[in-house]
């Protein structure tokens, strides 16, 4: 008797279960976005005979439902537990954590691609630059410090410098690899700590032939707490936040960004993104074509120009204070045909190139 009851106890528990889940994922209403994870979620594919019949419709519509499942983080986060503290995996999905320091796997280099990268700096040049001051940059992303330490797979980064010192023609290379460390990032994050890059953009202006001022400026730090970065929700685990630290004073607070494509005005910092579903955007309202930033009380008429990608966000307020105006390019949102409408490339003004191995050895998103 008690047999048959437990029996009939698990075959309930069974049902409620799998039917339960079921109920709940045709009531509940959808999700238009996973803060966790930083992106939009999948919606009901549209219906045609077309994309039934070559098989796309049921490839959206499985994505769909994985997008939409309802407790899908709280599975998502049973998995990587079980993974990293059950199973003792090195990794889940390419994430992988050291001492809290959450990073993600990036093999193999991508010779072709480093080789793309060189080849559109290069044609940027020959458009547009030819005979001004061109320096670029290349940031190293957080496998650098950890990845081969702990035995991760990892690129060969003397090899993507050498193709790129190789292919990269006219432009002065500033090496600042050996000038940053792990304690530059934020643990959850891609991206390097503004508050840490003090010498790194005096390094840069100095290079550049620009006096570098960052260091010598008075700043009051402020932060901003909790900060979830990006590797944060893929991670999945319950790790300690980020404190996004940032450095301003009376010239980053008066100073005005200007908007090239969607012809509006913003400040520096904004505070409004923070808790956004990308909360990096805090800095420059985010992912931009081309924007310029105006410093209100110059001491020289020279201007910057730096095609760069997310990681110039947070340093570009550094290195205003040597400049008049700094007009950032993001060529992964802009074709570089279609700079010569928005941009003016016979003033006398510095090039920057800054861009990180990660961007590098995915370089076909470059336009």
């Amino acid at each position: 008797m008690k047999d048959k009851i437990n029996h009939i106890i698990v075959i309930v528990g069974f049902l409620f279960i799998l039917y339960g889940l079921m109920l709940l994922n045709i009531f509940l209403p959808d999700k238009d976005i996973s803060y966790s994870e930083r992106r939009s979620l999948a919606k009901v594919p549209k219906f045609t005979l077309e994309n039934l019949l070559n098989g796309e419709w049921f490839e959206d519509y499985e994505k769909y439902l994985l997008d939409q499942f309802v407790l899908r983080d709280e599975f998502r986060g049973l998995k990587a537990f079980t993974r990293f503290y059950l199973l003792r995996q090195k990794d889940n999905n390419d994430i992988y954590v050291i001492d809290g320091n959450i990073n993600k796997i990036e093999y193999p280099l991508n010779d072709k691609a480093i080789e793309n990268a060189a080849d559109k700096l290069n044609e940027v040049y020959d458009k547009y630059l030819e005979g001004m001051n061109v320096s670029y940059a290349i940031i190293p992303d957080k496998n650098y410090f950890t990845a081969a330490k702990h035995g991760y797979l990892s690129i060969d980064y003397e090899k993507l410098i050498q193709i790129m010192n190789q292919k990269v023609k006219n432009m002065n290379y500033i090496n600042i690899f050996h000038s940053l460390e792990l304690e530059d990032y934020y643990r959850t994050d891609i991206h390097w700590r503004q508050d840490r890059l003090l010498d790194i953009a005096d390094l840069l202006l100095n290079e550049m032939g620009a006096k570098g001022l960052a260091a010598g400026e008075s700043y009051q730090e402020k932060s901003l707490y909790p900060f979830y970065g990006s590797y944060y929700g893929q991670a999945a685990l319950k790790l300690e936040a980020d404190t996004l630290v940032y450095l301003t004073n009376d010239i980053l607070k008066e100073a005005v960004v200007y908007d090239h494509i969607d012809s509006n005005y913003s400040k520096v910092y904004m505070e409004e993104k923070f808790n956004s579903v990308d909360s990096y955007d805090f800095f420059l309202a985010g992912a931009k074509s081309i924007i310029t930033i105006t410093n209100p009380a110059p001491t020289t008429q020279r201007e910057l120009i730096i095609f760069r990608d997310s990681f110039g966000s947070s340093i570009a307020p550094l290195l205003l204070q040597s400049y008049a105006k700094l007009t950032l390019i993001d060529l992964r949102y802009i074709g570089t045909d279609l700079l010569k409408d928005y941009m003016d490339f016979s003033k006398d003004a510095d090039v920057l190139f800054l861009y990180n191995t990660l961007i590098l050895n995915n370089s076909y998103m470059l336009k």
